[in-house]
């Protein structure tokens, strides 16, 4: 177990090595000049003389892949320059913001999960019935609507019409009810879908059959027999959630009023503040490779043959 986590933690080097590089590259390479947007946010006219001076405090002067491994070699010792619009260091305002950001991403997980495996269970205990039928609409209407728009409508109904739950902000616990429904409700809504499934392919399998014909109570064969089986899609697909999770931070925080990164980083994206949105991707593809090493992890752990398989192959 612990030569299959050095290799996965081996194989995030040239992962993050790329991943710096193609968010270097687009930004770099795009359509807007750095230098005049530097200008701009810092109120002065971009007169040539203005323009040169910029290109060159910057080090847009130099080769692009100078200016590449000139910033990777900063980024590395945490220096991810300044930011154009307030000209305060990058990194520490981006880990200012970003425990908001966590602590709503994982009430919005913890939701996922503590809601998908009871409704995904349900679903499959009643199949074709009623409960399904509920269960099975409700996903769909998850996997249908946009987040944002969710967001919109739970404000409109819980704060506006009804009062019951504060609609901006970041305070207690009933801040952060709307922002997280509206950022798991896809999340949870595939979850369930893919538990469901996943219990009843389990449930047709010869095992499966054999317990029960042994006598065994079907909570007992559910329990022993398919759920063990059942679950270690969920596990793969909560490290692509997490993404998900996170990445709708973005546009959510925005509406909430929620003080977190996504916010942060939309405000740099509007003002196309190129260390933070730089700063900012690198660090979410991060936090996104480090739990989806987790996410391997866990699920070597409960199911062997893919370590197993991986050492094999190699």
């Amino acid at each position: 177990m612990f030569a299959f986590i050095i290799r996965r933690v081996i194989l995030l080097v040239p992962m993050l090595f790329g991943a710096s590089l193609v968010i270097f590259l687009m930004l770099r390479l795009g359509p807007s000049d750095p230098a005049m947007d530097y200008l701009r946010l810092s109120k002065v006219p971009p007169t040539p003389q203005a323009l040169e001076s910029a290109r060159q405090m910057l080090g847009l002067d130099r080769a692009i892949t100078t200016q590449y491994f000139d910033w990777l070699g900063k980024a590395l010792h945490g220096d991810f320059g300044i930011s154009f619009a307030t000209q305060r260091p990058v990194l520490p305002d981006l880990l200012y913001f970003l425990p908001a950001t966590l602590q709503l991403a994982g009430v919005a997980l913890v939701l996922t999960l503590g809601l998908s495996i009871p409704l995904g269970m349900w679903a499959a205990r009643h199949r074709e019935g009623w409960q399904d039928q509920v269960v099975r609409f409700v996903a769909f209407l998850g996997v249908s609507m946009p987040n944002f728009w969710l967001g919109f409508l739970l404000v409109l109904v819980f704060s506006i019409q009804l009062g019951w739950l504060p609609p901006m902000g970041r305070g207690g616990f009933a801040h952060m009810i709307m922002p997280a429904i509206a950022i798991s409700f896809m999340s949870l809504s595939i979850n369930a879908r893919l538990l469901r499934a996943s219990m009843l392919e389990v449930s047709g399998q010869r095992h499966v059959r054999y317990a029960r014909l042994r006598g065994l109570s079907e909570r007992s064969v559910e329990r022993s027999h398919v759920l063990r089986n059942a679950w270690l899609p969920i596990i793969t697909a909560t490290g692509m959630h997490i993404g998900e999770l996170i990445g709708g931070t973005l546009v959510i925080e925005s509406i909430f009023g929620w003080p977190g990164v996504g916010r942060y980083a939309v405000s740099a994206i509007l003002n196309r503040d190129y260390p933070v949105i730089q700063c900012f991707t690198l660090v979410m593809v991060t936090i996104f490779v480090i739990c989806n090493l987790i996410v391997d992890v866990v699920y070597a752990w409960a199911d062997p043959r893919i370590r197993l398989s991986a050492e094999g192959a190699e």
